[in-house]
């Protein structure tokens, strides 16, 4: 198991236990935190899953794959550099900490 830290938009931090191979957005849905929709239930086809990932994190992520990349193009909050969506970041015991950020809406 590796520790998830998300920060929810009020900013209070969440720490979570989550076994390797979950999904972020797994993770943040099972445990019904308000910031992560997951409309299209992980299937990188909605982008209402959308997070800002910390940027110490992001070389140990795997890439983006071109799916990814052109549903962050209808992202609803700002896009950023660090943005991801949950669904495709796997968990892993490298990833041990991770942190994300909930972006101020989804839709």
């Amino acid at each position: 198991m590796s520790t998830l830290v998300f920060v929810t938009r009020a900013q209070e931090r969440v720490e979570v236990d989550v076994q390797d191979g979950v999904s972020v957005m797994h993770a943040a849905v099972s445990r019904g935190l308000d910031g992560v929709l997951a409309e299209c239930g992980g299937a990188a086809a909605c982008a209402t899953c959308h997070v800002y990932v910390d940027a110490r994190f992001l070389p140990l992520l795997p890439a983006a794959t071109e799916q990814e990349l052109q549903m962050l193009e209808y992202v609803a909050a700002e896009r950023r550099p660090n943005s991801r969506l949950s669904c495709q970041i796997p968990m892993l015991a490298s990833l041990h900490g991770l942190t994300v950020t909930f972006p101020d809406c989804q839709v």
